[in-house]
């Protein structure tokens, strides 16, 4: 009915369904069969019973086949290989058990060994080393073969076929260091103070057999059984993990683990991972695969341990993956920072040999582009371009290219300009992943474009599995997808894993768990497949050309990447901050008045590229991302006051030498004239110095580079005033402010020329507080929310005394006990107001506070507030290259997780028509809630570093009123505020005032442009420092950007510089475009916050005359007319030399104009002339 009458109406079943129940069979009880696969591969109880007795079926430690013998190196010294083998050290017995400190110490061991016959011919022998601390092994003659880790992590050493012959000693040596992955720190918390006294006892020392099939089933069992525990329970991919997982460890019960049971093991474990796992083959087809897995080894510079130690961990990291590298075809490792491959160089020459096969390969990438993984938020504009220029040089000079990429995972933040200097630096993408620390917010996007503040671009991915230190787990995997927050755009990611921080990288577990997931994916599906073989610009090259073709149109994400933690980092280790702050502006300065000492011609002067490169490395290294903000132990903070003290020797002796190569501070000549020479790029119209050898102060007036400093000004008639209004209230007075002080508060500041009060009623401005600081976990790192809830005032300890009372400046200081242990004296000075002094001026004038700081506090924020009465809803700091606004509210969570921002040399709060800057001279940490300013300027957090700010510190800051809107008159207030004026003696300063002139803004070019820099070209001739192929003639590059946001102009006036050439340049100093040389100078145009470059080509074309001695009496004239022959050579761009008898003169001549030497003779023999008439 209903359907073919002819259809069968019964199937005929081939097989014989069983009429009777032989056994009641019950449904498995899920979460026991699953908890059940833990006993398998248990460290416990079930050892012995179970897959972890079957890894190895050998064993040999006693002396019959290893021996070993051990030199203790002296106190806490790192010696080499050579000096630990020297001869004449005694290597004494020791034996497994004995324990080897103290901690940081080094123990060097002799370790002979044979193999017995049988041995010979296992698949595969390991040492195995562990004490529990890092090692390394070398050969008997001195070569880096591998790391070791220790806690049972990489403790094993592939014996090589060569040292597997019967019955011969071998002899390897093994490098101990008396400390583990993460330094010495007591218990089980790593950031704590490390303990100095720490010991390790030598755990194993064993020769063993691997049997191999035991391990590959070790890891076919890990990955299935991840996929029992982490597939849902509602997937048949879940069913099917448990049953094969159970299936295995039945069959080897019934095997009793023999080595043919563990066979069939691995044959049920294909059913659910394929059969190719065992190699390489198993990434060889074409299925599309999400994930991209890349090796890498995160290694901080410097953390838990000191400098000497990362050096070493270089060496075992690497060689370590140099060795897996060799073993899997399939394997790529990443590695960034050009400072840790030159210690590899410099060090290890070996391990950097094998390093760069492998780059030759393509199988280790160099990446990164910088010097160090460095800090972003604190270092200058100038110092984040040399950490690109210094990184990108060593990567192109080593390995023939740079970097694409710019990696950057562990970093505390990311400055809003980046975007743009990676551009500028060749690098279109970025790669991080430390926004997923965010203890506020979620970070929106994994895959986005990030946005300058110019407006430049570059892809950026965050790794969606939330570490650059993932252990190739299932759920890193899993992870990769599940956590992926860009889906829609596009779904593929990369896979950091490797063991990191303290280094060490991949191990081969990790490369045979990928290997099973990939086989997995296949096989079974539902986990995201993951590819190997590839490097970290391969998955940036598709993504880009998604971008490219249009195929993706990336999210974007505008202005910085504030880091929602670790915010104590702007402030914590303040003489570090101080010394990096000072570093930065010793070698701007170095860089200028060496530059024009060399396109001056000064005799015998060389430009000491050699030195500055030394300087520029060091400052560069301390800006490592642990170092700089304060998050590193005791001992590293040792390493960097010592490098900074070599850079601030080396940095005073490189400025005396240019200084006196442009004829300042000659001890020689007579009536020397006082002056202060302007390293910035404007006039500074007024300023107030000291003049060192009579510890008086002088007031200079200038409209160049130089100030001529009148002694005489000294007893001017009185352009400051100081009152005592009342007992205790003391008023500081200028033609523009009148401020009020009572017990080292600002009462009242008062605006003469606005007619305006900035103090709030009841408000006390310059007010000192401070705070309870704990943090939840990371002391040194982070401070928290909730500290403000425990501020507290604090009072004067003694009445303020009048410290300064002349004419142009006076000062009054106040005490202040922080404590019974700490206290703070601060002095509150007011100069002369600028138009004062110079009447064309349109500077406001500045109140100046200094502050000397004694501070023995534990876990205390110290602070100074400034309450005002601005509104506005955005403050403005100083960043690099630019202004970053942040919000003075709490209106959503985003907002108030900015409760303590970074800032540089200023921070700004203005409303329609007024506004207050503070500026300071070495502090990063403020904050703005509503009109209240604050500056954040000490910590006392005990973890990792017990001792951190303990001690004395010198602190200045300012506070500086200005009717309009923020503007010029604050970005170079700043500056002025940090930048010296440099006082030197002259014999007549009017021969170098024309030099001094050149590289200047002209006085119509756009305020909000800043000459950043001026320095020689990288490669010049006469400059280089070899790394790279020189180039002829004499080049300067200046580095100017827009300072305000908006499009800018100007002209850079060359003085009696002569240029024949100009190219806009990237940073690496690369031709973009020929750049105008108009009439009056360099022409330059910058888009809203552009960080521009140019290269100037000098004219360096010399015509040579000889035997004119004829010609020296005229010269000798002409000089006398034109005061020295300096002047004369810069008037005309020829350049004069007396033989050494002073018989005969050698005339070079620039050939700008192609002028002849006729002519030069014509214009010699007529200026003598003029000069006789």
């Amino acid at each position: 009915m209903g359907g073919d009458k002819n259809r069968n109406m019964a199937l005929q079943s081939t097989a014989t369904y069983p009429q009777l129940a032989v056994r009641p069979v019950g449904k498995q009880i899920h979460q026991l069969y699953r908890d059940r696969l833990g006993q398998f591969t248990d460290n416990g109880q079930y050892k012995e019973q179970g897959l972890l007795a079957k890894l190895y079926d050998g064993r040999l430690n006693g002396e019959e086949n290893v021996k070993l013998s051990v030199w203790d190196a002296p106190d806490l010294t790192r010696p080499t290989f050579d000096e630990a083998t020297k001869r004449s050290n005694e290597y004494r017995k020791t034996k497994i058990g004995e324990s080897f400190g103290p901690s940081w110490s080094t123990h060097w061991f002799k370790v002979q060994f044979k193999l017995p016959y049988d041995w010979t011919y296992k698949p595969q022998v390991e040492l195995h080393w562990d004490a529990n601390n890092e090692g390394l092994v070398w050969t008997h003659d001195g070569r880096p073969l591998q790391g070791l880790t220790g806690g049972g992590e990489r403790v094993e050493w592939v014996v090589p076929k060569e040292y597997r012959d019967y019955d011969k000693w071998h002899t390897i040596y093994i490098e101990m260091a008396c400390n583990g992955m993460f330094g010495n720190a007591p218990g089980g918390d790593s950031i704590q103070p490390p303990n100095p006294n720490k010991y390790f006892a030598l755990g194993q020392a064993d020769l063993v057999s691997v049997n191999l099939d035991a391990r590959g089933l070790f890891y076919d069992f890990w990955i299935i059984g991840d996929a029992a525990r982490e597939f849902g329970q509602d997937s048949w991919e879940e069913h099917q993990a448990l049953q094969v997982c159970n299936e295995i460890m039945d069959c080897f019960i019934t095997g009793e683990g023999s080595n043919s049971c563990l066979k069939d093991c691995r044959e049920i474990a294909k059913k659910y991972l394929g059969d190719d796992v065992d190699s390489a083959k198993v990434y060889d087809n074409d299925n599309e695969a999400l994930i991209s897995g890349i090796g890498h080894c995160h290694i901080d510079t410097c953390w838990l341990w000191p400098w000497a130690e990362t050096k070493r961990k270089i060496a075992r990291s690497w060689s370590n993956q140099c060795d897996l590298l060799d073993r899997y075809p399939e394997h790529r490792f990443c590695a960034s920072q050009a400072q840790q491959y030159k210690w590899l160089e410099q060090l290890y020459p070996y391990a950097y040999d094998r390093v760069k096969t492998h780059v030759k390969k393509g199988t280790f990438h160099p990446i990164g582009g910088s010097w160090v993984e460095h800090d972003t938020n604190m270092p200058s504009g100038e110092s984040l371009v040399r950490q690109f220029v210094y990184g990108q040089r060593y990567f192109e000079s080593r390995f023939g290219e740079r970097c694409k990429t710019f990696w950057l995972p562990d970093t505390f933040g990311y400055s809003t300009q980046l975007p743009q200097l990676c551009r500028l630096a060749g690098m279109t993408r970025f790669f991080t992943q430390k926004l997923s620390w965010n203890n506020i917010n979620n970070f929106p996007h994994t895959t986005f474009n990030w946005v300058s503040l110019d407006g430049s671009q570059v892809i950026c991915h965050m790794a969606p599995a939330e570490t650059y230190t993932a252990e190739a787990h299932f759920g890193d995997v899993n992870r990769s997808v599940t956590q992926h927050k860009s889906m829609d755009q596009d779904p593929t990611s990369l896979l950091v894993f490797g063991k990191g921080d303290g280094g060490g990288g991949p191990t081969f577990g990790h490369i045979e768990k990928l290997r099973r997931c990939r086989g997995l994916a296949d096989k079974i599906g539902k986990l995201p497949r993951v590819t190997m073989g590839e490097s970290v610009d391969d998955f940036f090259d598709r993504l880009e050309k998604k971008a490219t073709d249009g195929t993706v149109d990336f999210v974007t994400w505008y202005g910085e990447l504030y880091f929602e933690l670790h915010r104590g980092t702007y402030t914590t280790q303040a003489n570090n901050k101080r010394n990096n702050r000072k570093s930065e502006i010793l070698l701007h300065d170095i860089e200028y008045f060496a530059t024009l000492a060399t396109v001056s011609g000064a005799k015998g002067y060389k430009y000491p590229k050699k030195g500055i490169d030394a300087m520029w490395e060091n400052v560069l290294l301390c800006q490592f991302h642990d170092c700089l903000p304060g998050s590193c132990i005791e001992m590293c903070y040792d390493d960097s006051n010592e490098l900074y003290a070599k850079v601030f020797f080396t940095g005073e002796q490189l400025l005396a030498d240019a200084l006196e190569a442009l004829g300042f501070n000659d001890k020689t000549a007579k009536n020397s004239q006082d002056v202060g020479i302007n390293t910035l790029g404007w006039d500074r119209q007024s300023s107030i110095i000291t003049v060192e050898d009579t510890n008086k102060i002088t007031s200079g007036v200038t409209n160049s580079r130089l100030m001529y400093l009148d002694p005489s000004e000294r007893s001017a008639l009185p352009l400051v005033f100081l009152t005592e209004a009342e007992a205790g209230v003391y008023v500081l007075e200028n033609a523009d402010l009148r401020v009020a002080v009572k017990d080292g508060v600002i009462t009242s500041l008062y605006d003469r020329n606005a007619k305006r009060e900035l103090v709030p009623k009841g408000g006390k401005v310059n007010q000192l507080v401070i705070f309870d600081d704990k943090p939840l976990y990371w002391q040194a790192w982070d401070v928290e929310v909730f500290h403000l809830n425990s501020r507290k005032e604090l009072k004067a300890a003694s009445p303020t005394t009048i410290s300064e009372n002349t004419p142009h400046r006076v000062s009054i200081s106040t005490l202040t006990n922080i404590s019974d242990k700490s206290w703070i004296r601060t002095t509150i000075s007011l100069s002369a107001a600028p138009s004062t002094l110079d009447s064309s001026s349109k500077r406001s004038s500045q109140l100046e506070v200094s502050a000397e700081v004694e501070w023995h506090e534990t876990m205390k924020f110290l602070k100074v507030e400034f309450p005002t009465n601005i509104v506005n809803t955005e403050a403005s700091y100083e960043t690099q290259f630019g202004i970053v606004r942040r919000p003075t509210h709490y209106n959503t969570s985003w907002d108030m997780a900015k409760f303590e921002v970074c800032c540089h040399k200023w921070a700004d709060l203005s409303e329609h028509g007024y506004g207050l800057s503070i500026l300071n001279d070495s502090k990063y940490g403020f904050a703005t809630c509503g009109s209240l300013m604050r500056l954040s300027l000490l910590r006392a957090p005990k973890a990792p570093d017990a001792h951190a700010d303990m001690g004395k510190h010198h602190i200045n800051w300012a506070i500086l009123p200005h009717v309009g809107a923020l503007d010029d008159r604050t970005v170079r207030a700043g500056y002025e505020f940090n930048y010296p004026v440099h006082v030197a003696t002259h014999p007549e300063p009017r021969t170098i005032q024309h030099l001094l002139s050149a590289f200047r803004l002209t006085p119509d070019s756009s305020n909000s442009l800043v000459l950043d820099t001026i320095k020689r070209g990288e490669d010049d001739e006469d400059a280089s420092n070899g790394d790279m192929p020189a180039k002829k003639g004499k080049h300067v590059i200046l580095r100017i950007y827009d300072s305000l946001g908006g499009t800018s102009r100007g002209t850079v006036n060359l003085g009696p510089i002569k240029v024949s050439k100009a190219w806009k340049v990237n940073l690496l100093e690369d031709e973009l475009e020929e750049a105008v040389l108009g009439k009056n100078g360099l022409e330059v145009e910058l888009r809203a916050f552009e960080v521009g470059s140019w290269k100037l080509l000098l004219v360096t074309k010399h015509a040579e005359i000889h035997d004119v001695d004829e010609r020296k009496a005229a010269l000798h004239t002409f000089s006398s007319a034109e005061t020295t022959v300096g002047h004369f050579e810069m008037e005309t761009m020829w350049f004069l030399a007396f033989n050494e008898d002073g018989t005969k003169i050698k005339v070079l001549t620039e050939l700008v104009d192609s002028r002849s030497v006729a002519e030069l003779f014509v214009k010699i023999e007529a200026k003598k002339k003029e000069s006789a008439a």
